[in-house]
């Protein structure tokens, strides 16, 4: 299945209020990135384990592993878990860049140095919320 197909049926398996703020976020994102690439991990290893929850994936990054292999990776993941909603910004080398900028100015959300975490868009800024991922795509081009 297309990765376009998978996202929708991610998106789709969510409950109600769910799916209509991973829907929100989904086009928001889009609209900060529109030419990106598009990811889609199902939450499952090589062999079929179950080893994270699913998420969608935005951008390209290239990312050392710690075998110091590089491999490419997406910048922003965006994954619904069973507190809420988290955005992932990924290849951040700072790790207290996310919650020192953003973590006062974002409301109701957790904050560590590559996640943030919450119940609700309505918890949220979102505009700080975009900030933090525009911000983030551009430490990591």
């Amino acid at each position: 299945m297309a990765i376009k197909g998978q996202i929708n049926n991610y998106i789709k398996s969510q409950t109600e209020l769910k799916q209509n703020e991973m829907r929100e976020l989904h086009h928001l994102i889009m609209q900060v990135m529109p030419e990106c690439k598009l990811w889609f991990f199902d939450g499952k290893d090589d062999k079929g384990k179950i080893v994270s929850n699913p998420n969608i994936g935005y951008g390209l990054l290239n990312k050392k592993n710690a075998d110091g292999k590089t491999r490419e990776f997406y910048q922003i993941g965006l994954r619904a878990n069973t507190t809420g909603i988290s955005i992932y910004i990924i290849g951040l080398t700072d790790k207290t860049y996310l919650p020192n900028t953003y973590g006062k100015t974002i409301g109701k959300a957790s904050v560590t140095g590559y996640c943030i975490k919450f119940k609700t868009l309505k918890d949220i800024n979102i505009n700080t919320l975009l900030l933090a991922i525009k911000d983030g795509v551009e430490q990591t081009k």
